[in-house]
């Protein structure tokens, strides 16, 4: 073999992506140079770890082999685990399974006993052998609740409590009092607040008035830049968080309740400063005209999904109760309809995938059940669309830095896999890979709707999707086949809705100075904005496989009607009606040889294959806290 001139070797820099197996990919930075990962085997790991930054360079005479140069960056230096005491030997098991065994030197235990769930740091990365470490804090027993729960939070890096001065701050800005000086007073209108039972913070009130035949909508939305300064601690503190948390026993805030709970949410029968958008709609729900200003409100009514639903079916019960808002909850159903209309012409993609609420009842107990999507929540996404829309389109007009929330394109590469599993199934679509338009996927969804794999059409079709993010640069919405939209709605619980409200606040006052202040690290905001949301995405996504582990391991034994839900090369996962997945391992399946396909998400054998959407029967045999994961077998 010819050997590699030096000359030829080009360095890039990636993060690490380890596999539970052993060996790791680099997934490069610079994505226009590399469009595919690069696989690094175990053997040329030599202490380079899951989320490490590293440079790199490709092994000459092979497709897609690196070899690691330096570590740049450490991407992990704490890390939850279980301590396990050997002698005089202490080691953290990590939770996180790419991560490796931490010796923990008898001096640095903190007063940690075996089996404890604790968090460690890492003190040292030697080339070969395992990390050392020190116990920074010790979270409980593992296998308990409450530990579990607390290591996931520090696993992601989530804050339950506010610091003393950020409270302070907050609390002193609260207090504010609240002038109708240099705003519109739109107290006497009739705004209402439409959210869920248990929803604590409201962002949002909504009104609407019937003119000449055209809808007015108004969308209301709590001011909270009047009180988070930028630059203030109270600042600080909430672009580190990035958003708020949901867990179903708690919400870990992005501002203090003082605020969130507080003097930012529009209470019932409470003044509040908001930025509205009125909006002027026609017989056909196009969009004529649209107005952005500063106001003042008192929210007439706090209302439930389940009450508006109700109004809109008619339940006398409710509509004498809220005779009030009756008129306006019907002109917003009709407009509703009409906006669901016209975005479907327009190619919006709206997926039907099942969404699951978990909480805790009054006795403690685990409730799992689907969420309901009724005409309420249908109406308050379709108007918070549109008021995302239109200030997107105001501040693009205005040529205003804004975090616009785009959804781009999917790849060639997932719209080809998409294409095949839709070929698999018989499915004959004309889809151009190169040139795929929101409507194509919306007419796919049209033509399977129905059929009994309906539901798996649609998760695929998630997958092949990009995910949203935020940048400063306008992309689009692939999914809402929207040409300019962002996120203006939730300031109280998003970070990029406060950016964008400071952004149409200096717009409106001909603030150029705060406008060039706000340009500057926008394109940083976007990217750090788009990695908080994710990180709080994957820790609530944990939270409840922790919940829904615990609730299956109370039943163990039992039979269900299941739908598979993936197709691996270890197994099958299945997911139960409420939403649940487990595994049927494939030591599990029936004694066959078994080749993975997956490019049609298909497990083939030759007596028996098992395909993504077949339906089977299977029963509980355990729960793996290890992984958080519920196993199955075939019944």
């Amino acid at each position: 073999m010819r050997k590699q001139n030096k000359k030829e070797i080009k360095t890039f820099t990636g993060t690490v992506q380890a596999n539970d197996r052993g060996f790791a990919f680099i997934l490069p930075d610079d994505k226009e140079r590399y469009k595919n990962d690069f696989f690094v085997p175990r053997t040329s790991l030599h202490g380079v770890y899951d989320g490490d930054k590293v440079l790199a360079c490709h092994v000459f005479g092979t497709k897609d082999e690196a070899k690691i140069i330096k570590v740049i960056e450490r991407g992990i230096t704490k890390l939850t685990g279980t301590l396990e005491k050997r002698g005089s030997v202490a080691k953290v098991y990590p939770d996180n399974s790419k991560l490796p065994k931490i010796i923990i030197p008898a001096s640095l235990l903190n007063s940690a006993k075996n089996n404890d769930k604790v968090l460690c740091e890492i003190t040292s990365f030697p080339q070969r052998g395992l990390p050392h470490g020190k116990i920074i804090e010790i979270l409980g027993q593992n296998g308990d609740f409450d530990a579990e729960e607390l290591s996931i939070i520090r696993t992601y890096g989530l804050n339950e409590s506010f610091p003393e001065n950020v409270l302070n701050e907050a609390e002193y800005s609260a207090k504010r009092k609240i002038t109708p000086n240099g705003v519109r007073d739109l107290r006497s209108l009739n705004i209402f607040t439409v959210d869920g039972e248990d929803t604590r913070d409201i962002d949002d009130g909504i009104s609407i008035e019937m003119k000449d035949g055209n809808y007015v909508l108004g969308v209301h939305i709590a001011d909270v830049s009047r009180y988070v300064n930028r630059g203030t601690e109270l600042d600080r503190e909430a672009y580190e968080r990035g958003t708020s948390v949901y867990f179903p026993d708690r919400v870990l805030p992005m501002l203090p309740k003082s605020l969130s709970n507080g003097a930012c949410s529009l209470n019932e029968n409470e003044d509040r400063y908001a930025l509205s958008c009125i909006m002027t709609f026609d017989g056909t729900a196009k969009r004529t005209n649209y107005e952005i200003f500063e106001s003042i409100i008192r929210s007439q009514r706090k209302m439930t999904y389940t009450a508006v639903n109700a109004i809109c079916s008619g339940d006398s019960e409710f509509c004498t109760k809220y005779a009030d808002i009756v008129p306006s909850v019907n002109q917003m159903q009709s407009l509703c309809l009409l906006l669901e209309e016209k975005r479907k012409n327009a190619g919006n993609i709206d997926l039907a995938v099942d969404e699951t609420k978990i909480y805790v009842d009054e006795n403690g107990e685990i409730i799992i059940k689907k969420n309901d999507r009724g005409i309420a929540e249908r109406m308050i996404e379709q108007f918070m669309i549109s008021a995302n829309e239109a200030v997107a389109e105001f501040l693009q007009k205005k040529n205003a830095p804004c975090l616009f929330r785009i959804h781009e394109t999917p790849s060639e590469e997932k719209a080809e896999m998409l294409i095949s599993f839709l070929k698999s199934l018989g499915i004959n679509c004309r889809l151009d890979s190169t040139n795929i338009a929101p409507k194509d996927f919306q007419n796919i969804l049209n033509s399977v709707s129905g059929k009994p794999y309906a539901s798996v059409v649609n998760k695929v079709m998630l997958r092949s999707m990009q995910k949203a993010r935020y940048s400063e640069i306008n992309a689009g919405h692939f999914g809402l086949a929207s040409s300019a939209y962002c996120h203006f709605t939730s300031p109280i619980r998003r970070y990029p809705d406060l950016f964008v409200h400071r952004s149409v606040k200096a717009v409106l006052h001909g603030d150029d100075k705060a406008l060039s202040k706000y340009r500057k690290g926008i394109k940083f905001a976007g990217i750090e904005c788009s990695e908080k949301e994710r990180n709080a995405d994957e820790a609530e996504r944990n939270v409840d496989d922790l919940y829904k582990v615990v609730y299956m391991s109370e039943r163990i034994g039992e039979v269900y009607d299941s739908v598979i839900s993936g197709v691996t090369n270890f197994g099958i996962f299945c997911e139960l009606e409420n939403s649940i997945e487990g595994l049927v391992e494939i030591d599990a399946l029936p004694d066959d040889y078994y080749e993975f396909c997956a490019e049609r998400f298909l497990l083939k054998g030759k007596k028996r294959s098992f395909r993504l959407g077949d339906k089977l029967k299977v029963q509980v045999d355990g729960c793996d806290f290890g992984r958080m994961r519920v196993i199955f077998s075939l019944y």
